[in-house]
């Protein structure tokens, strides 16, 4: 027993050292940085321990970004799960076409953020945008509506253009967990007499449940870390309607040039995500074990 406990850490060594180099220096460092007043690059800094941290903690900015930063995790959850699931449940079904439809879906991902943006700025334009026309002859708007105009539209547009790129990876993720239910359970089901709810609710969902929640705990810490979509559209405006917390890292010490108060909050905003994770973790085992 000792021996295979051995040959597995001595297996995992590599890749944790890789981690620690990669993930754990830099954290280091950010510490570090966090405990000194460094207002640029390069430099020096006086020690000041804690003060940066009693000054971010203090600060209604810093508040306001992490709400922010809940409501775009909840909301990119929320939407993503919705339109992933759905396109997966009709990827798993058998039509002709679905093998190219299954390599269809995941452009939208794989599109450079760059031309997403410049898609998507000039879809929801006032003046010569798609959407604004097509809503108006539609009849649900009287007249174009500026997408990034308020704090609420211009999160509300960033959350959808930021669902749609990447709810094509959940979806094949989702995709691959429907594969392993067996179809002989859908076929008893049907013999059974259950309808197409019937069988979501008491095969699909119980069995995808699994995989819903690592898919779960993967999307929220990729969506909390998004900043080129926002800063490219919006830049965290207006009003500051958008400024989540990497956004707010990012003003902080490329606009501020307050380097160690930018380093204080992202290390605070780890601190989160790491408690997230170990008590998301901690659920799915428990989970697990049911």
């Amino acid at each position: 027993m000792q021996q295979t406990r051995a040959l597995a850490f001595v297996l995992v060594a590599p890749a944790l050292l890789f981690l620690a180099a990669t993930l754990g220096w830099p954290l280091v460092q950010a510490v570090q940085l966090s405990l000194q007043d460094v207002r640029v690059i390069g430099a020096p800094g006086a020690f000041v321990g804690l003060d940066n941290y009693s000054r971010v903690l203090s600060n209604p900015s810093f508040w306001n970004a992490a709400w922010l930063s809940v409501v775009w995790v909840v909301a990119n959850a929320v939407l993503q799960t919705v339109l992933a699931l759905a396109v997966a449940l009709v990827l798993n079904e058998k039509f002709p076409g679905v093998r190219v439809a299954r390599t269809w879906v995941i452009l939208t991902w794989i599109v450079p953020t760059v031309v997403v943006v410049v898609i998507w700025r000039w879809l929801f334009s006032t003046s010569g945008g798609m959407i604004n026309p097509l809503l108006i002859q539609a009849g649900i708007v009287e007249r174009p509506v500026g997408f990034f105009a308020t704090p609420w539209t211009a999160m509300a547009t960033l959350v959808f253009i930021n669902s749609w790129r990447w709810f094509p990876f959940i979806a094949l993720m989702m995709l691959a967990g429907l594969t392993r239910i067996p179809d002989d359970l859908y076929e008893a089901a049907r013999i059974d007499g259950a309808n197409a709810w019937q069988r979501f609710k008491r095969i699909t969902w119980p069995l995808l449940a699994p995989t819903l929640g690592v898919l779960a705990v993967i999307g929220t810490l990729l969506s909390f870390n998004v900043f080129d979509i926002i800063w490219l559209l919006t830049s965290g405006g207006p009003a500051g309607g958008s400024r989540t917390l990497p956004v707010l890292i990012y003003e902080t010490a490329f606009k501020g040039y307050r380097l160690s108060e930018a380093a204080t909050v992202s290390v605070l905003a780890t601190l989160l995500l790491m408690a997230f994770a170990v008590v998301a973790t901690r659920a799915l085992d428990r989970g697990d074990d049911r």
